[in-house]
Parts: structure tokens; sequence; C-alpha cells
């Protein structure tokens, strides 16, 4: 019986054991103390990393925190949600995501918001099959290349 449980990643440790699930999603994160110390200072302003470990092996993860804005109230942002890639279609990203929405539930959120680069079309059927659907375009732009 292959058995799983979630998990906040609080300590130094068990973020590093998060460190290469999240570079699939996340390569600019080579260094395991570079991503270890950035996460704990997103931490100090709300960011959560929760983690699905299956025989000892952290097999999917979510980074993500409590908004609340005028357009939509109080809802849970999804910063980060990634499955390794030997264990995607094995159910991990599913049981994350509901327990994703279920904190959401708790926490008295409206909504459950996420941003996914356009180029990654297996998770947006993912996401589509779990009844999400487009509610806006997001536009961003680097302030700090030239003009």
């Amino acid at each position: 019986m292959n058995t799983s449980r979630i998990a906040l990643a609080t300590t130094a440790a068990e973020i590093a054991r998060c460190h290469p699930v999240m570079r699939e999603l996340r390569p600019q994160f080579a260094d395991t103390k570079i991503f270890v110390d950035q996460v704990m200072r997103q931490q100090r302003e709300g960011y959560l990393l929760a983690f699905v470990e299956s025989q000892s092996k952290v097999c999917a993860l979510a980074g993500y925190r409590y908004l609340e804005t005028l357009f939509c109230g109080k809802f849970i942002y999804v910063d980060d949600l990634v499955t390794r890639e030997q264990d995607r279609s094995r159910g991990f990203g599913s049981q994350l995501f509901d327990w994703l929405m279920e904190q959401a539930r708790e926490h008295d959120c409206e909504m459950l918001r996420l941003d996914s680069a356009v180029h990654r079309f297996d998770a947006h059927r993912f996401y589509f099959v779990k009844r999400m659907h487009i509610s806006s375009y997001h536009f961003s732009i680097n302030t700090k290349a030239d003009s």
C-alpha cells in the first residue's frame, strides 16, 4: 500500500528536502542554500511550503500564501505547484491541490488563485480538470531593463 502525507516545510532541513522538486519548476535555484534562504525570507512574509511525501521522498509541493484584496476578497494564492517528473499522473498533484482547497475553506478564503506560464500546457490541462478557469490576464514588465 502506497501511503502519502502532506506536511509543511518549516525547518531548513525540510525546505532543503523540497529543493530537488522545486528545481523542476524554478531551475534558477540551482543552489540548495540559496533556495533555503529565499524560502525562509519569504516565510517571514507569510509564504508557506507544503509537500507531499511518499516512501520517504518528496513527490510534490506547493508554495502558497493567504492574501486579501479589494478585487476578490480573501484568497489563497499559489506561487508554486509542482510534482516531481517521475511522480506525475500518480495522484500526488491532485491530492495536494485538494488539500490546498481545503486549507482555503478552513481559512475562509473565497478563492484559490494562481498564475501559470503560457507554455505550461500540461499544467493548464490539470487546472481545467480541477475546474479552474482563466479569469484574467497577468501583465508584467521588467523594471531593471533598459528603456
